[in-house]
């Protein structure tokens, strides 16, 4: 509210939906466009028809935004529907093998294994944080769940295809380490919301 007011960041309407539990990882880590048609079809027009505000379709002035796997989600939304959002935020993102299916057999590592680098480059301006003490940093990568290693591959790939990306390396941080979050979220938004690198 203070950076809205400053005029440091648009004014804006966060939507935040409760995840289903024991179903959280199923709706977040499937690489997929379920979860986003969900919040297309079901979330945004029900907040609409609520609170009597009109929501853009603009990707410009949408974004999607999480941590752990709600930042594998984050990233996931923006990836299969770029037509309906632009910008991502991650916190410890889950770009690991949680959730396999027919199009990714490892899960989110497929983003920065394969998609990122073998799909025309999207709209996309990407955000991403990740803690020196994150999730299986000890981890080697046949485990396919290094949290560290996968977001330091996402940037590297990001940086190889030309994408708009900021990468964060926290020293000391743990999982969506809430001191990080509160360090660099303003940050984060106002780079997000800004045109340049």
């Amino acid at each position: 509210d203070n950076m809205i007011a400053a005029r440091r960041l648009p004014a804006m309407v966060a939507i935040m939906v409760a995840n289903g539990g024991a179903e959280r990882s199923l709706e977040y880590d499937t690489v997929t466009s379920t979860f986003a048609d969900f919040v297309e079809t079901e979330v945004l027009p029900r907040v609409q028809k609520e609170t009597g505000v009109t929501l853009t379709k603009d990707p410009e002035g949408r974004m999607t935004y999480g941590g752990s796997s709600g930042g594998a989600m984050a990233l996931t939304m923006a990836w299969f529907k770029p037509e309906l959002y632009h910008r991502v935020l991650s916190y410890s993102g889950t770009f690991v093998d949680l959730q396999r299916g027919p199009q990714a057999p490892h899960g989110a590592w497929e983003y920065h294994e394969n998609l990122i680098m073998k799909t025309e480059k999207k709209p996309l301006r990407i955000w991403m944080q990740v803690g020196e003490k994150d999730n299986g940093w000890n981890k080697d990568e046949a485990s396919l769940h290094n949290w560290v290693m996968a977001n330091e591959r996402m940037a590297d790939v990001l940086a190889k295809k030309g994408y708009a990306y900021k990468y964060v390396f926290c020293k000391g941080a743990g999982h969506v380490d809430g001191k990080a979050v509160g360090q660099t979220l303003p940050a984060a938004l106002e780079w997000l919301w800004s045109n340049g690198n």
